[in-house]
């Protein structure tokens, strides 16, 4: 029989270490009796590692924040900023600062040689209330430490719509002050039906601080088309832990153009799929028996929280903990923690976050070549349908709520395996710094299969002479921002193979709608008075390819079926044969996936390899690569460009860091961020070039998404792999393998070469007393 030396890992504490709070903070506590021997490993730090330059993508530190503030309060700085706290939206105000993306052709000469480390700038948005012409404006604020160097300049470089970094004000965000504009008005409209919406729902709403008000007012997106005009869509909720679900039917829109609340109208009532546009029209509906409520709205919360039902029944065995990804004998990649620098089996990469966008790669290496300069989330949207205002006119673009404000704590065992690499992330709030403790991880896991296997085969008692198997594993890095309803998971892997991978899973409450008997093509009934909306879940990457330097091609092969004949089958006279067509595109296009994946695409440079065959990736589809299903919605029609096909390919400019704005969501028809405009007609041969592709998914709503989707169906994910890259499969020099002898003869038996890699001999105990506590990693 085959045998070797196996030890088994054993689980063996009643309880897991979880994340507890601690003075605000969130920390992972283990046993301080725990010790290498016990535990394999898994607890150790990452080895350190230096990275070979200061990371110039690194977002900027509390005390430029606080100096940047300071300076645009100064009187000098002629902003007339009022303190946003005690700010009305006819002030000026700083509604936000950043960092401020580094420019390539500022970096390039830094890492890759001698050139200096490019200067730091902070992103600055001020809403400009008080000026003439009302505007939401852009400024970028450095060189960084401020000094007498510093300059507050218009950001406008980075934006091609009319006004730049501009945006009118009926298109700005609709943050607290400009609520309190139309609440006065949206109360009085309220407040005159309130009998009514007590009879048909048994709620009524005076205001958010109210203590009579017992429904809840939210105003989805967007609120502008093009920044003359202003409306709020006002959709009502029962409060409570699960409001998405216990939607309302009934809504209110208004007409909130401009600074002027005095002149704000209301432009109608909307419930039994039926418009109103004054308050005595729809009394008078009610009062001839018009308007009823058919399916009425619990208020009963409980079916719909995420918590163990016990009225479900209980599954056999599900008493213990589930089975564990865990990196026994300790960590396998190296972490240079102040330069966010990270290198795992020939991978090397830096990491960036923003509060906008989140986590960013920058110089991604495999064995010391670069493969990308820059991966990174430009956009998450959704867009929904349905025949009532919040769906019909409902889209998200969650860049407009700051993706990385929403990034939080990770649950190490649960959303992070034990042992993980915890990391904080940070960015700039007022004048000082949020930090979210371990809102990232990265953590290496097992495949779930080999990187490749083979056996040859023989005719005794084991089924082959040879058997060769490589154990598959990769490197994740991992957050999850949790925008208002929605849990989004993104997922960056590294893989052994050298391949990487970019997935994104979606969990969280449905934005659902009221039940109506006769809209089941929107959605089927999920609950008594509930629907669920069907709607478009996009998100938007940037693959910024440099393989090898920045004069890169995308290749098309394409896979043509034609008829041939050959002289060595006469009898079957023509016949139907596969051919490959390589070409590279010419021109910058936005494109989708070749029928039946007729077609690979594949980042080349004009280097070869040893077999002279252009070295590059292949971009690889996955699950669901999807694009946006409406193309001429009013309410996506150009501000969402970049949602409505799968792939698009631009040369590379300073000038188009982004493929959108944060703002451009109230913008439909004239977007500050242009995305069609990148598409002039140039060269994308051998030049610079960054590939764009969507993820996502056709969220075909059902009653399983109660009590939330579920991460395991809402999945999206593609793979860039090597093309040429290499002269051979990168699975040589992997020492995790086994290599199995079927021995013949009498003697018979297996013999195995392990390459000095051996099961390690551990009891692994996960305790919950915090008598020890690891210090938390800042990213």
């Amino acid at each position: 029989m085959l045998t070797q030396s196996l030890a088994v890992a054993i689980l063996a504490a009643a309880a897991p270490a979880l994340a507890r709070p601690d003075a605000g903070y969130w920390k992972r506590a283990i046993s301080s009796t725990l010790n290498e021997a016990r535990t394999c490993g898994i607890y150790d730090a990452a080895p350190s590692v230096k990275a070979p330059k200061v990371n110039p993508w690194a977002q900027i530190t509390n005390e430029d924040t606080v100096a940047v503030w300071d300076l645009l309060h100064a009187p000098e700085s002629g902003l007339n900023l009022t303190d946003p706290a005690k700010a009305e939206a006819a002030d000026n105000y700083v509604y936000f600062m950043d960092t401020l993306h580094t420019n390539k052709t500022a970096v390039l000469p830094y890492i890759d040689g001698e050139g200096a480390q490019p200067a730091k700038y902070a992103r600055v948005v001020i809403f400009e209330g008080a000026k003439p012409e009302p505007v939401s404006q852009e400024y970028m604020v450095g060189p960084l430490p401020v000094g007498p160097a510093t300059k507050i300049e218009k950001l406008d470089y980075i934006f091609n719509g009319e006004k730049r970094g501009a945006v009118p004000y009926n298109a700005r965000y609709f943050d607290d002050k400009r609520s309190r504009l139309s609440e006065p008005l949206l109360i009085s409209v309220m407040s005159e039906i309130a009998d009514i919406t007590e009879a048909l729902f048994g709620g009524v709403y005076y205001g958010s601080s109210d203590n009579r008000t017992n429904m809840v007012a939210a105003t989805p997106t967007p609120v502008s088309l093009d920044g003359s005009t202003a409306f709020r869509t006002i959709m009502f909720r029962y409060p409570g832990l699960a409001s998405y679900l216990t939607p309302i039917d009934l809504y209110v829109i208004l007409d909130i153009t401009g600074l002027d609340a005095s002149k704000y109208t209301l432009r109608g009532i909307v419930t039994n799929e039926r418009f109103f546009p004054t308050v005595a029209e729809f009394r008078a509906a009610y009062d001839a028996g018009e308007i009823i409520n058919e399916f009425p709205q619990t208020r009963d919360q409980e079916w719909a929280l995420l918590k163990l039902r016990e009225d479900m029944g209980v599954r056999d065995l599900e008493d213990r903990l589930a089975p564990q990804s865990i990196e026994i004998g300790g960590k396998r990649y190296k972490l240079d923690t102040e330069n966010q620098y990270v290198e795992f089996m020939g991978w090397s990469f830096y990491m960036a976050f923003t509060r906008t966008l989140g986590l960013f790669f920058y110089d991604i290496k495999y064995k010391g070549e670069r493969v990308l300069y820059e991966l990174s989330l430009q956009e998450a949207a959704a867009q929904y349908a349905g025949f009532q205002p919040k769906a019909a006119n409902t889209v998200y673009q969650d860049t407009y709520y700051s993706i990385g404000t929403y990034s939080a704590t990770l649950l190490e065992g649960f959303d992070c395996p034990f042992g993980a690499t915890m990391l904080n992330v940070s960015y700039p709030e007022g004048r000082g710094t949020e930090v979210h403790p371990q809102a990232v991880c990265l953590y290496e896991a097992d495949s779930g299969y080999p990187v490749a296997r083979h056996r040859t085969g023989a005719s005794n008692d084991y089924g082959f002479s040879r058997l060769g198997s490589v154990k598959g594993s990769s490197l994740w890095a991992r957050h999850i921002a949790t925008i208002g309803n929605y849990d989004y998971m993104f997922n960056y892997g590294f893989h052994v193979d050298g391949s990487i991978e970019v997935e994104v899973r979606a969990s969280g409450y449905l934005q659902s709608s009221p039940y109506y008997k006769n809209q089941s093509n929107f959605g089927p009934r999920i609950y008594e008075g509930t629907q669920g909306s069907y709607h478009d879940h996009v998100l938007t990457f940037k693959a910024d390819f440099d393989i090898l330097n920045t004069k890169n091609s995308l290749q098309v092969t394409d896979l043509f079926v034609k008829n041939q004949s050959q002289p060595w089958f006469p009898e079957l006279g023509t016949f139907e044969q596969m051919e490959l067509h390589a070409h590279n595109m010419k021109e910058e296009q936005m494109f989708n996936w070749a029928p039946n994946n007729q077609a690979m695409y594949a980042v080349v440079s004009e280097e070869t390899n040893k077999w002279g065959e252009k070295r590059g990736y292949r971009i690889v589809p996955g699950k669901s690569n999807i694009h946006l299903s409406i193309h001429d919605s009013p309410f996506s029609k150009k501000q969402s460009t970049l949602l409505k096909s799968n792939l698009a390919v631009t040369r590379v400019h300073d000038t188009e860091p982004y493929g959108n704005s944060w703002q451009n969501i109230h913008l439909s028809y004239a977007p500050q961020q242009d995305f069609a405009k990148f598409f002039d007609g140039e060269s994308v041969e051998n030049e610079d070039i960054a590939l764009w592709f969507n993820l996502g998914m056709h969220h075909f709503t059902r009653s399983e998404d109660v009590p939330v989707t579920l991460f395991s169906e809402a999945v999206s994910n593609i793979v860039f792999a090597p093309q040429n890259f290499n002269e051979r499969a990168q699975e040589g020099d992997l020492r995790n393998r086994r290599w199995i002898i079927a021995k013949g003869g009498e003697e018979g038996g297996l013999e195995y070469e392990d390459h000095g890699i051996e099961m390690p001999t551990c009891r692994i105990e996960l305790e919950e007393p915090a008598t020890k506590v690891l210090p938390i990693v800042k990213l």
